[in-house]
């Protein structure tokens, strides 16, 4: 019996120090780097991409890079949860040495569709990427970045290097991983299609079922439809001063979602942040005043077509609370 007892703890002594190794490597050696496979790509942009670009980055890019003094300069995230670490957002501008106008324009899609950065570093989970993105918005993302817009004009602004916890290095090295780079040209469906641009639009464009779904870290980002908890909420979230915020369920359920609310409260709701009880929406969500009504009201008839979960969010602050 002593001898089985000495041959169980030496294996589990060798498993603790291979544990420990294995941590070690993970930490020191911070988030993987990987092959850049830029495609060659120079976006002839006119107008009304530039327009549509910023529109885009208003409801997508603004809350993370924009800048108090108004710039895509980048800031410290307040808002990410403390499990990943301390974040500075990186300067976007033109600048061809601190932002991204050293970035080509097919570095800049390889970057949004992959995750990869020019040196081959990934970018962690808390950066969107956007691999059903058309590539027509996509463009206009970086025609805008290219354009005179004054968000945009070159900035040296140099942030503190983030400091990623052990989680998102050990995220970045077990469930986060770049993603393909699409092999043919994505379209987006036409916006008389309601129910499939819709979809688009809440899935590839604007992103709404990553906050909306159980958690950031079970995103199935190439299935999206395929998410724990798709669009049922729960997913908790801190506002600006650190209170942890879980976000609404979406889908038709009638006594924990929105099965109850009628179209024009659903774009109210997004449109100007107010529920239909009269209460503002708090942060982070943020009204998105950029979307046309057309354009909700899509997304509005998508949530419509997807299976009812009954999730009742408001819970979720009292077991928070104990």
């Amino acid at each position: 019996m002593k001898k089985v007892l000495k041959i169980v703890g030496w294996a589990l002594a060798v498993v603790a120090i291979l544990l420990a190794i294995a941590a070690a490597a993970i930490h020191f050696g911070g988030i993987p780097s990987y092959e850049v496979k830029a495609p060659d790509l120079q976006v002839q942009g006119d107008s009304a991409m530039v327009a549509e670009g910023k529109r885009h980055a208003s409801m997508v890019c603004n809350q993370c890079h924009m800048a108090e003094n108004g710039k895509l300069e980048g800031q410290y995230m307040k808002d990410l949860p403390e499990m990943f670490g301390k974040v500075w957002t990186a300067n976007i501008t033109k600048d061809p040495e601190y932002g991204a106008g050293r970035y080509s324009d097919g570095e800049i899609a390889f970057l949004l569709r992959t995750g990869i950065k020019r040196d081959g570093r990934y970018a962690p989970p808390w950066m969107p990427k956007f691999p059903h993105l058309s590539d027509h918005d996509l463009h206009s993302v970086i025609a805008y970045l290219r354009s005179n817009e004054p968000e945009t004009e070159a900035s040296q602004k140099v942030h503190p290097a983030s400091q990623p916890s052990f989680f998102t290095k050990f995220l970045c090295r077990v469930a986060f991983k770049p993603l393909p780079f699409p092999s043919a040209p994505i379209v987006a469906p036409p916006i008389t299609d309601k129910v499939a641009y819709g979809k688009y639009l809440s899935t590839a464009k604007v992103d709404c079922y990553g906050c909306h779904s159980t958690s950031f870290e079970t995103m199935n980002m190439m299935e999206p439809d395929k998410t724990p908890g798709y669009f049922s909420g729960g997913n908790p979230m801190p506002d600006l001063d650190g209170n942890i915020v879980f976000t609404r369920n979406l889908t038709p359920d009638k006594e924990t979602g929105i099965g109850n609310w009628t179209e024009e409260q659903f774009v109210k709701a997004v449109k100007f942040g107010q529920r239909p009880n009269g209460q503002i929406i708090r942060y982070p969500m943020v009204p998105h005043g950029a979307l046309s009504d057309e354009e909700v009201s899509t997304i509005w008839a998508y949530l419509q077509t997807i299976p009812a979960i009954k999730n009742d969010v408001d819970k979720l602050y009292a077991t928070a609370s104990k």
